[in-house]
């Protein structure tokens, strides 16, 4: 059978686990040659598997790595000198008295803020809808798990797991990877209001291109919402923040402006920012997958930024050249006819042939 190399670990078999998407009708991963989609069903891999946990925490650890946030990554011992993300979980004991004997139920998350007291950290979560807990064993886990896939692709940060680079490619991605590192890449901070950055702005420019949210001003004629009052205003729902509530920072945008953790979410698809990794730009934190496709086109095709000038476009898409070929049997669609369902691209054949 086809082998199939995962992120970090060793081949997968390629018909493994059945999709979750088709619910059975599909009997395993058959994964493409070039696609990330599963050649038998074109589900993606997640709906068949998502990777280890072990090999998400390397993924994690090798963006963090090389960055003003490497502090929350480690060197495995005995390992291969890969930086590892230091995930900082969090379980949870407490007491059950409905039983004749008392008892304890623990809860483990698989995810929490890191450097926090247990009841700070207990709070966040607790004001985070329940479905998006990351609690072990729950659906909120899983889907922690898949917006990690979903919006930290481990081929925009490493050229070596990249289909689509032509020759002399590898070192503009490098530069890319490098640049945004440096100028983007950020890691939420949560805190009560006006503690974020130990209480202050670190002397630090904040970023001008939103000025903080302020409150209307009062009768006196004194601005309601202001630190000196004690009032604070989430950046995203512009609502009130109560002073003994957690809050998410961003060091970008400067410790003025705070977030309330359900509000702390990508600016262009609005989805949770997994363990609150953010990319900057224009003054409002984007997922790393929509951060690169504000800079760089993505191929529709394989799924990797395209780092070439010469590329394909159609209705608003891109594709490598070479990618741009039909979904189904594979024909170069270059200079020929086609159809555009969704982003499936297809021949006219085999368009004919979907609606028979």
């Amino acid at each position: 059978p086809a082998l199939f190399q995962m992120s970090g670990s060793q081949p997968q078999l390629g018909r493994g686990v059945p999709c979750l998407r088709c619910r059975g009708t599909c009997t395993g991963f058959e994964p493409h040659s070039w696609r990330k989609i599963c050649k038998s069903c074109k589900c993606s891999q997640e709906e068949h598997s998502l990777s280890s946990e072990l090999e998400d925490d390397r993924k994690i650890g090798r963006l963090l790595a090389d960055s003003k946030y490497s502090t929350l990554t480690a060197r495995l011992k005995g390992g291969d000198g890969i930086r590892i993300y230091k995930r900082n979980r969090m379980i949870v004991t407490n007491p059950n008295i409905s039983g004749k004997d008392p008892t304890f139920d623990t809860i483990t998350y698989e995810w929490a803020p890191p450097g926090l007291a247990q009841k700070l950290a207990m709070q966040y979560m607790e004001l985070m809808p329940p479905e998006l807990q990351p609690v072990a064993g729950t659906d909120g886990a899983l889907q922690r798990r898949r917006r990690l896939a979903r919006q930290l692709p481990l081929y925009d940060q490493d050229p070596a797991r990249c289909r689509g680079l032509a020759e002399g490619e590898q070192g503009l991605m490098e530069e890319f990877v490098k640049k945004y590192k440096a100028e983007a890449l950020g890691v939420g901070e949560v805190a009560l209001p006006g503690q974020g950055g130990s209480g202050k702005d670190e002397g630090k420019p904040q970023d001008k291109s939103i000025e903080p949210s302020k409150a209307p001003e009062s009768p006196n004629g004194a601005l309601e919402g202001t630190p000196a009052a004690g009032h604070y205003r989430c950046e995203t729902c512009k609502q009130a923040v109560p002073g003994d509530c957690p809050v998410v920072y961003a060091n970008h945008a400067g410790y003025a402006r705070q977030w309330h953790p359900a509000c702390f979410v990508c600016c262009h698809c609005s989805e949770p920012l997994v363990d609150l990794i953010y990319f900057w730009k224009g003054g409002a934190p984007w997922c790393g997958r929509h951060y690169c496709e504000s800079l760089r086109p993505r191929c529709a095709g394989c799924d990797e930024i395209i780092f070439s000038e010469d590329y394909q476009q159609a209705e608003g898409l891109a594709w490598h050249k070479k990618h741009f070929a039909c979904l189904e049997c594979e024909t170069p669609l270059a200079g020929k006819p086609f159809c555009l369902a969704n982003t499936s691209l297809l021949c006219t054949i085999c368009s004919q042939s979907k609606r028979l």
